[in-house]
């Protein structure tokens, strides 16, 4: 069976051959869609906060951070029945740090924010008609070389955060408006993007084996990850290209 390139969409989190109820495509559907709307109500809380008082505004944006991050990390390695709680709290963290930074951009460049909302998911859609239609085949290949794409963008953003915090240097040119920052942030969307195809792969094959009813919120979670991560890459690009 495939496995999926987004880490926590994987064989070995799902428990096969179980008697509990079982999962469906309309229960991790709704889930997810749960999971945005927490985070998009904290989102909310958390920049009228920010704009109001933008002291404790930036309270609520570091507190995002971390508890986004230590609920991120624990997914991993918590029983997995317990998604139902660390989803959810995951979602709400997950918003009080997109608030102020979607905040942000919206201040920068107005309109920006529904634009990438709308690209965001009308990518969703495009890899979910893609991936129905067989156009792009999940093999063991495709899934390794997404994997490792991941992995060098995140070590890319990794060695650019160090640097940003701890010298006055940065990674040249990918955070620019150039042509090669516009292409790198090209490249880094078409990652995120063609990682559904290996999640849509990996939800439906575990709904055709009978994965356990609760791990539509681990489905769900990792589906969050991925459209997060793509409505961020986005706002950089739209960014990038309205600052030219």
């Amino acid at each position: 069976m495939m496995r999926s390139s987004n880490p926590y969409l994987n064989n070995d989190s799902f428990g096969f051959g179980t008697t509990e109820s079982r999962m469906t495509l309309e229960g991790v559907a709704n889930k997810t869609m749960l999971l945005l709307g927490i985070c998009v109500v904290t989102a909310t809380i958390s920049w009228t906060t920010f704009q109001n008082n933008p002291g404790l505004g930036g309270i609520l944006f570091f507190v995002g951070i971390i508890g986004s991050l230590v609920a991120a990390i624990s997914m991993r390695f918590i029983n997995k029945e317990h998604a139902v709680y660390i989803g959810p709290i995951f979602a709400a963290f997950e918003g009080l740090f997109l608030g102020p930074v979607s905040g942000m951009y919206e201040t920068a460049y107005e309109g920006i924010i529904l634009t990438a909302i709308s690209l965001t998911f009308g990518l969703f859609i495009v890899m979910l008609v893609i991936y129905r239609a067989r156009l792009i085949k999940p093999t063991e290949n495709f899934r390794i070389g997404i994997t490792s794409a991941m992995g060098a963008v995140f070590m890319i953003y990794m060695v650019s955060f160090i640097l940003a915090i701890a010298t006055p240097y940065q990674i040249p040119y990918i955070h620019g408006n150039g042509l090669i920052g516009i292409g790198f942030s090209l490249v880094v969307i078409t990652i995120a993007a063609l990682t559904f195809v290996m999640d849509f792969d990996f939800i439906e094959k575990g709904v055709e084996q009978g994965a356990p009813k609760h791990l539509e919120w681990y489905a769900a979670f990792g589906l969050m990850i991925t459209l997060v991560w793509l409505y961020l890459e986005l706002l950089r690009l739209l960014s990038k290209l309205r600052s030219r």
